[in-house]
């Protein structure tokens, strides 16, 4: 699978360049490649492009990144499956990519520049542009090499790559805890208004907007769960809890649902003495 953004660039293009090729990343330069432009010439065929058509303002360059899921592929395949993926979607721009092997995932970076050397045209970047073009062809190439895809189904379903990686590797992220703590108190709470208090004791602050939003302290954004889950929308947050006062008066379930107390992580006690020496040799 590859998880791919698109990032737009106003700064110098031998930044984004040198970057991309940088030969520690890429074995030394061996998994580069080139499109319509030649090595070593990167940077000043791009900025010759862009005085022959007089648009040399603006976003100097784009760079996109595919991560792919470690251990599914090579990073020969990674290359090649960059090289299709800008032989299809950047045909007459000026592109460097590099396949970077320093981390445990395998990335492919692809700079390319804003103007196109055939038409004059500049690349623009959108949601949909991103939806219908650059993630449709990443994952119909990954799908031809026989690798998995990040997740199937529109844009209200995507995740980004950060909160994937920890999701890999089983680490908890603040959208996997959210869910975890609504689940919580809709199974508590006796009604709609009771839920939003069992989630502000949690430590959640809670936006009643267009969609139901949520954050912890230190979070900039508000997340929105109800965009991929109907069930944590207000709607169904209220359906879901509608019923607790007549469970309750019915005897169908307990007024308080009592739940282990919160004990905070304690360090082991510093050993001293024979225990000391004992643990000492031990390890």
């Amino acid at each position: 699978m590859a998880i791919t953004k698109i990032l737009a660039r106003k700064g110098r293009l031998d930044v984004g360049i040198n970057y991309v090729l940088n030969g520690d990343k890429t074995q030394e330069r061996v998994l580069t490649a080139h499109l319509n432009c030649d090595p070593g010439r990167e940077c000043r065929q791009m900025l010759d492009t862009k005085r022959a058509y007089g648009k040399e303002d603006g976003v100097q360059y784009y760079h996109i990144i595919q991560s792919f899921k470690p251990g599914e592929i090579t990073p020969e395949q990674a290359l090649e499956i960059a090289k299709e993926f800008a032989q299809e979607h950047l045909v007459g721009y000026e592109t460097v990519i590099g396949v970077h092997v320093d981390k445990e995932h395998i990335h492919a970076h692809l700079v390319f520049n804003s103007v196109n050397a055939d038409t004059g045209e500049k690349y623009h970047s959108n949601a949909q542009s991103y939806y219908q073009q650059i993630r449709a062809t990443s994952d119909r190439l990954c799908r031809e090499h026989g690798l998995s895809i990040i997740m199937k189904g529109g844009s209200g379903k995507a995740v980004s790559y950060i909160e994937w990686l920890r999701q890999s590797r089983g680490q908890p992220t603040f959208r996997s805890m959210l869910e975890t703590d609504l689940r919580t108190a809709i199974q508590d709470a006796n009604d709609l208004g009771h839920f939003f208090m069992l989630m502000e004791h949690m430590g959640w602050e809670i936006s009643h907007g267009n969609r139901l939003g949520f954050r912890l302290r230190g979070q900039d954004r508000f997340m929105c769960p109800g965009r991929k889950n109907p069930l944590f929308t207000e709607e169904g947050i209220r359906a879901a809890t509608q019923s607790g006062l007549e469970d309750i008066e019915a005897g169908r379930r307990p007024a308080v649902i009592y739940r282990p107390a919160y004990k905070p992580f304690k360090k082991y006690p510093k050993y001293t003495g024979i225990m000391a020496l004992y643990v000492h040799y031990l390890y």
